[in-house]
């Protein structure tokens, strides 16, 4: 930094470095670093000598909290102009004296003592006394399995002080590791090892002779850094704390590859093993190895507490699993949270969001205008969805699915506009997940030993629901996604507005829908389609890309028979078998899209416009301006130019201008095609199979509620109009010439 630079205070460097920061009273309040934090929970303040003062109300440690920041305790306290340097690496190292020292000291004696082991035992692992900034304080080196050292704690307090439990620091640059992993070959030998909280627990059982190995923190398990360790072992006790770091440990351990080998043991009244020793070290042996007895399987825990999670969803949504048309009442209610005209694409979204129970589920791209509701369409229909179904995002950087903590198995990712995925390798990743179902990612990096490998795996499957403004996306993520547009026409502006003057019903019950996809969790997720392959046969081979797009269409009807597995049959196997009122609803919610994806059909919007374009120019005998569309369609610029886009795209208008800036001169370009039915009706099906019905249900696709529009959201229709397709008098077109199939309605 040039000379004269005025620095940032200490408060600002931290300011600076959190997110949500708002003022509270004579300090501040921010979103911790630390944890998942969806308020601001890190309160940050200004002593009179300047340093600032941390403390987050979820019970964070202050050195993890700087950690995260990238920050040193020196960061806290105003620069001196006295003030040394550590071997000219900038760590501020307050003069050597009690009265500067920011903590009470602590001594290898005096932790012997506390812990009651012996100081030559303690040392014999390493253990020293350090002065750290000016107080006494043991150091106790992390080796790796070679004996290599790799990090340094620093316990600086033999009790948690006022401010909480600021007992330990990391030195500078170090990342923290497993602790003992020098032990790994013991470990390995015994078969089973003990997983604890930190250095201490794992002094203690040692000095009994008990392998162990200590997690500096329980949210500080890192699977791609950890698990491997533990891979050749059998058996992985893990002492659960009754705390927020059991709950951490029970959090973490749910999605890790270690579990199936995991017993949790719980000390009853005592915290952890140190508390166990203190308590009667004559009797302790006997009494850890009682707890070792009583100790569960984690998949035993799960399993118990999968069932009844199970059954106590099952009570709250019974009555709803049993409605033979669960999207139509889904669809009542969302209406009634706030949404209007955009039904058949609320409708899609849960069928999809449903779909991450399968192996393949199925990704969605909300198109359509700023403003157009795309964002309040995908909220509205999260919150009829728990937590555990998504994990939703603005944005993520490059490496962010890569190096994430966040479970993705049988989840949704939801990404807020589609500019928030960075970077053609994030997109690389993205495609990776969605096609393989899972993330191996391996790189090289720098360590102190110089290059070596690392690989990442993160399990799937993992479905996507992104928004964007844009016509399209990056083509390797559009094949893999089910696009919908938001409605942008006149009646849906107008049903908007009307809309907005009515107060939404706040007090819809949500908490039985969100029952309904709990008990799905744990119910049948496999399903039979009797009809697939007639249905396979009628599906015109008209382009590569309905590999996917007829995978996904399969995929829905499962996931629609899933939903109403209450009201379906069963196989000798146990599989749903799915029947023709599954298709049905999935043809009238995606048939207009699959014949979009592989240009079979045009759009109703861009059909609008370039018919409008060809009858402007005829009529004038000139060049079409979006100014004349905005006048004789009605619609705001923003929409026009959107459309026009979309249209050009195809080729059905042309912009002979091409001088940037300049008003554009739009033409008709190429004819539109004729329509080619891409997923058949139900009737062709039954032909197919002689003629026969398949589990007894009515001939006829299902008929909508009152207030069901079904549009596919182009065209200037009544909001509560029946679509062709659904009125029962509506006949599908007879078979071509010579028996064959006539693809066009």
């Amino acid at each position: 930094m040039k000379s004269g630079t005025q620095q940032p205070s200490p408060v600002q460097r931290v300011l600076d470095r959190l997110k949500n920061v708002k003022r509270s009273g004579k300090g501040w309040t921010a979103l911790c670093p630390c944890h998942r934090d969806r308020e601001t929970s890190l309160s940050i303040g200004e002593g009179d000598d300047g340093r600032v003062l941390l403390r987050c109300f979820a019970g964070c440690d202050n050195e993890a909290i700087l950690r995260e920041m990238g920050l040193e305790w020196a960061d806290l306290f105003p620069e001196e102009p006295d003030r040394r340097r550590q071997g000219g690496g900038g760590r501020y190292i307050p003069p050597n004296n009690t009265a500067t020292a920011q903590h009470p000291g602590c001594t290898l004696a005096q932790y012997a003592v506390a812990k009651r082991i012996p100081v030559d035992f303690l040392k014999a692992l390493g253990l020293t006394e350090f002065t750290y900034c000016g107080a006494p304080a043991v150091r106790m080196p992390y080796l790796d399995p070679a004996g290599n050292e790799v990090a340094v704690r620093f316990r600086v307090a033999v009790t948690k002080t006022e401010a909480g439990h600021n007992r330990f620091r990391w030195k500078s640059g170090d990342k923290p590791c497993l602790y003992g992993l020098w032990h790994l070959e013991e470990v390995k030998k015994a078969g089973a090892v003990v997983l604890v909280e930190g250095e201490s627990d794992c002094h203690t059982l040692w000095y009994h002779g008990i392998p162990a190995l200590g997690i500096p923190g329980a949210a500080n398990w890192r699977e791609d850094r950890d698990a491997g360790h533990l891979d050749d072992i059998e058996i992985i006790f893990i002492v659960t704390e009754p705390d927020k770091g059991g709950e951490a440990v029970r959090k973490w351990l749910s999605s890790s590859r270690i579990r199936d080998r995991a017993r949790l043991v719980d000390l009853g009244e005592h915290k952890d093993p140190s508390g166990l020793y203190l308590d009667d070290p004559e009797r302790v042996n006997e009494r850890w190895q009682e707890a070792l007895n009583a100790s569960v399987a984690w998949e035993d825990l799960a399993a118990a507490e999968t069932d009844a999670e199970h059954k106590e969803a099952w009570e709250r949504c019974q009555e709803l699993a049993h409605d033979p048309r669960i999207l139509d009442r889904f669809a009542i209610d969302i209406r009634r949270s706030g949404l209007v005209g955009e039904d058949r694409i609320a409708k899609v979204l849960y069928l999809a969001l449903t779909s991450r129970l399968l192996d393949f589920p199925i990704s969605v791209v909300v198109k359509g205008p700023s403003s157009g509701g795309k964002s309040f369409t995908v909220e509205n229909v999260l919150r009829f969805l728990p937590e555990d179904a998504y994990y939703a995002r603005t944005g993520l950087s490059e490496r962010a699915l890569a190096y994430g903590e966040e479970p993705l198995k049988h989840r949704f990712l939801v990404v807020f506009e589609a500019a928030g995925l960075q970077g053609k390798f994030g997109t690389y990743l993205m495609r990776s997940l969605l096609s393989e179902g899972r993330l191996v990612y391996e790189f090289v990096e720098k360590t102190k030993d110089g290059l070596r490998n690392r690989r990442i795996e993160r399990e799937g499957p993992t479905g996507l629901l992104i928004t964007t403004t844009a016509i399209h996306l990056n083509p390797e993520i559009e094949t893999r996604l089910l696009s919908v547009t938001v409605r942008d026409t006149p009646a849906q502006t107008k049903a908007v507005l009307a809309a907005l003057v009515d107060e939404a019903d706040s007090a819809v019950d949500t908490t039985r829908w969100h029952a309904l996809q709990t008990w799905l969790k744990g119910s049948e997720h496999r399903v039979t389609i009797p009809f697939a392959k007639a249905l396979a046969a009628l599906v015109p081979p008209v382009g590569v890309r309905l590999r996917r797009d007829f995978k996904a269409v399969v995929h829905l009807v499962k996931a629609h028979a899933i939903l109403h597995q209450v009201n379906r049959d069963r196989d000798e196997d146990g599989r749903i078998i799915a029947r023709l009122d599954d298709y049905a609803v999935v043809r009238e919610l995606v048939a207009d899209l699959v014949a979009d994806a592989v240009e079979a059909t045009v759009p109703p919007a861009i059909r609008e416009t370039a018919e409008k374009v060809a009858e402007l120019t005829a009529g004038n005998k000139g060049k079409v301006s979006q100014a004349d569309l905005r006048k004789d369609l009605k619609l705001d610029r923003g929409t026009v130019s959107r459309r026009v886009a979309a249209a050009i795209d195809r080729g059905f208008v042309k912009n002979l201008e091409d001088r940037k800036g300049r008003p554009a001169r739009l033409m008709p370009g190429d004819p539109m095609p004729e329509e080619i039915k891409i997923l058949p009706l139900i009737e062709k099906i039954r032909e197919v199979l002689h003629g026969c019905s398949v589990d007894g249900e009515e001939d006829r696709p299902p008929s909508p509620l009152p207030g069901d529009n079904g549009d596919a959201g182009g065209d200037d229709e009544d909001l509560l109009a029946i679509p062709p397709s659904l009125d029962r008098r509506h006949k599908p077109t007879n078979g071509g010439e010579d028996g064959k199939t006539d693809w066009r309605e």
